[in-house]
């Protein structure tokens, strides 16, 4: 991604009342996430009536497993149920009838849990193993459109073929769908186990040994989240106007929009005098395959009380929007502390500041319209900012003590939280992004590693562009580093760190990146694998170590002259008609402290990866650079 980022001088011009603005309108519940509709295939053949290590049978030890997956699954989650085996014995003469004993249990369809819950307990094993066609079965009751996934968990063999259930999966590999297969074998044999293997694999998906009940019930949840993860859209509805005077007044909280070819969108945020704004809009872009060259380019601009240009211009470009980016362009607008001696009254001082998104470069074929998050934070004036800028990143120590294994968000909405220094694991699709957060107070900083494992197929037609990105907690890129993979071991960053330096107030005073970690609050780090040069050639998910430092004590942060110093990490809540003096009101978790006194609204809309963070750029492609 290439930012380019422009200050004009602007002339003194007069004040000129401005209309009223229309108010942005709050719905009473906001927006729920999106998953991507899940199928989980449950064997029910008579071996599941085997003896389990931990007690009780093999069945049991599912049941519990499943269980355990739906009491933690998202609200919002799409979860349906096959099952094989239930209808029938598992004798010669019940073979035919046995390797047809497919059933739908429950829709992939907003989960019901205690339907699903209901359905899982009734279920009485006894016959066939008809994988290939449970595969075939569970892919033709999810939708036909969008990403969607099917968790297989089995025991054994596939006793039915034909269809060889690998060759389903290929199969359903070939029809071109957004299909993900990951599979659980549970106390299987080494034949099953490359059986399992085959099937994800040949999906792009990912196999995971449960040797025992026990390994299952905390197997199940983890790839059954990982095969949810979707872009999850948060926010409350906004329209941005085609003007100034008609633009809706947005307070800090999470917004929707969609953006427009090289059409400007205005939004209104009134910033008390002395405090700083922050407004980031994010597109994600349409996966799509073949452009080596989809140039894309998000413009940001602010306005004044009057409608006059304010001079700053902030352009975030990426190279590779084909590759399913999610694009972010930001600003930090500190007029509101600046005095209008000299320059324009209209941009500096307390007031109603207007900003404009603008989709100012489309690439052929991308669709007229395309979902657009606008995040906004209001900062309260200070009166102490407290210990003095630093300057030096925090360094990379390896960190020791066991991999924990983590499932990684689609979206900074649903993040996946790191608690501090560690190791941990997750497993990235192809063309997938992953977002982590990492909650950083004043005097504290972080640096982490990235290391992309080996996988199975070699080759440059298993070749991908992988990319990690640091992201401050308005979503500004901090650090970003990418490399080629080819299914060897790749370590990022390549050269320095990727870290923040300690996180202090006066950090904006020194300018540049700087300015991005000069906020305490949660830090993002989204992890990409991009699409393989060649589409058409599936590749192995790849495994993912993350290797995170946080170093330094909590210190005393600024004192702020009004609001509660609350965090960031929450949605802020949504804006309705803000008055100037309540414009400062922070929202988030109540419960922390430390942190400054920043709104936040994080918007969200559509099927694609609120990564605003990544401005990823994909291998071969054109790169542009700061």
């Amino acid at each position: 991604m290439a930012k380019i980022a422009g200050i004009a001088a602007a002339g003194v011009i007069g004040l000129v009342p401005a209309a009223a603005p229309a108010l942005a309108q709050q719905s009473s519940e906001p927006p729920q996430p999106d998953y991507a509709p899940t199928m989980l295939v449950l064997d029910a053949s008579g071996s599941m009536l085997a003896a389990d290590p931990g007690g009780g049978t093999k069945m049991d030890a599912a049941k519990t497993a499943v269980r355990t997956f739906v009491a933690a699954a998202p609200e919002a989650a799409e979860v349906g149920l096959t099952v094989y085996g239930t209808e029938t014995g598992n004798s010669d003469a019940e073979r035919d009838a046995g390797c047809r004993d497919v059933r739908v249990l429950e829709p992939a369809e907003r989960i019901d849990k205690s339907a699903l819950t209901a359905a899982v307990d009734q279920i009485v094993p006894r016959g066939y193993t008809p994988i290939g066609t449970s595969l075939r079965t569970a892919n033709d009751a999810l939708p036909k459109q969008g990403p969607r996934s099917i968790v297989l968990v089995s025991d054994g063999l596939d006793t039915c073929t034909p269809p060889d259930p690998c060759e389903v999966a290929r199969e359903l590999e070939a029809q071109g769908t957004d299909l993900v297969v990951h599979a659980i074998g549970f106390g299987v044999d080494d034949a099953s186990r490359a059986q399992l293997t085959c099937i994800a694999q040949s999906t792009g998906g990912t196999y995971t040994d449960a040797v025992d009940g026990k390994a299952l019930e905390q197997a199940l949840p983890r790839v059954s989240a990982a095969a949810l993860r979707n872009y999850a859209a948060v926010g409350t509805p906004i329209t941005g106007a085609a003007d100034y005077r008609s633009a809706p007044l947005a307070g800090p909280g999470q917004y929707l929009d969609v953006i427009d070819h090289k059409k400007p969108r205005y939004y209104a945020v009134d910033v008390p005098e002395g405090a700083t704004a922050y407004f980031t809009g994010t597109v994600s872009f349409p996966r799509r395959d073949g452009d080596w060259s989809s140039v894309n380019r998000l413009d940001l601009k602010v306005f004044g009380s009057d409608g006059s240009d304010c001079g700053v211009t902030e352009k975030e470009l990426t190279g590779s929007a084909d590759d399913g980016v999610a694009l972010t362009v930001s600003t930090v607008w500190d007029g509101a502390a600046e005095s209008g001696s000299g320059g324009n009254e209209a941009c500096s001082g307390g007031g109603r500041y207007y900003f404009t998104l603008e989709w100012g470069a489309v690439s052929e074929g991308m669709p007229a319209q395309l979902p657009l998050e606008v995040s906004i934070g209001v900062e309260s004036a200070v009166s102490d900012p407290g210990a003095p800028a630093a300057s030096e990143p925090v360094a990379f120590t390896a960190p020791d003590g066991a991999v924990v294994p983590v499932v990684g968000g689609g979206s900074f909405n649903v993040a996946a939280t790191l608690p501090g220094s560690g190791r941990f694991t997750d497993t990235v699709q192809r063309g997938e992004f992953v977002f982590y957060r990492v909650k950083l107070d004043w005097g504290q900083g972080l640096a982490y590693r990235v290391r992309f494992g080996a996988t199975p197929g070699r080759g440059s037609e298993h070749t991908s562009n992988v990319e990690t990105t640091l992201y401050s907690p308005y979503r500004a890129e901090i650090e970003s580093d990418t490399g080629a993979y080819t299914g060897s071991e790749q370590l990022l960053p390549s050269g320095k760190d990727l870290a923040t330096v300690p996180i202090r107030y006066l950090n904006r005073e020194e300018g540049g990146k700087l300015v991005t970690q000069s906020v305490a609050g949660w830090y993002y780090i989204a992890v990409k694998d991009g699409q393989t040069v060649d589409p058409d050639k599936r590749a192995a998910a790849v495994p993912v170590e993350l290797e995170l430092t946080v170093t330094g004590a909590p210190e005393p942060g600024p004192q702020y002259r009004s609001g509660t110093g609350e965090t960031f990490g929450k949605e802020g809540k949504s804006a309705q008609a803000t008055d100037r003096d309540a414009a400062s009101t922070a929202a988030g978790d109540s419960g922390d402290e430390g942190v400054p006194a920043v709104v936040w609204v994080a918007t969200a809309l559509g099927v694609c990866v609120v990564a605003a963070i990544v401005v990823l750029v994909v291998l071969l492609r054109r790169r542009g650079t700061r």
